[in-house]
């Protein structure tokens, strides 16, 4: 029995040395994308989810990057200066503001859109479509589990 739980360890050990390659690997991807725009990943994470999803409340969109209000005030103000974003009053509640890509912002999305629609495009060709189809469902099942917590556990 201690032969078997050594094996699964070491199995375990071996997920985690490529799981961490790979995260590390993925994300120096996203720095060189990133590095000649001027916006950090962070922003450019703020700017994507704003694309994807459209104009936010500076509540909700601070839940789902997972940063308290006052972080992303200050990564919305600097993004406002440089004319990525705009903020636009919530007439419902004057207290609260929408936060939107302006066009300039709208353009570094489409742009960096493009580089993850290429990333996309790699996997896809190095994996092939069936290899694919299965990498993206495992993917968003674990994404699924972190959302619940069942990976934090």
């Amino acid at each position: 029995m201690e032969r078997k739980q050594q094996k699964h360890d070491e199995r375990l050990e071996e997920y985690s040395r490529a799981l961490t390659e790979f995260f590390d690997r993925l994300n120096s991807w996203e720095q060189s994308v990133v590095s000649d725009t001027g916006v950090s990943l962070a922003q450019m994470h703020l700017i994507e989810v704003i694309g994807n999803r459209g104009r936010m409340r500076m509540k909700e969109l601070a839940q789902l990057l997972g940063v308290t209000t006052g972080t992303l005030t200050v990564m919305v103000h600097r993004l406002a200066e440089r004319d990525y974003l705009i903020r636009l009053k919530d007439e419902q509640d004057r207290r609260s503001y929408f936060v939107d890509l302006s066009e300039k912002g709208k353009a570094e999305y489409h742009h960096h859109h493009h580089m993850h629609f290429h990333l996309v495009e790699g996997i896809v060709h190095t994996l092939g479509e069936r290899e694919s189809e299965q990498f993206f469902a495992h993917l968003k099942k674990l994404q699924d589990a972190l959302i619940i917590g069942v990976l934090n556990e």
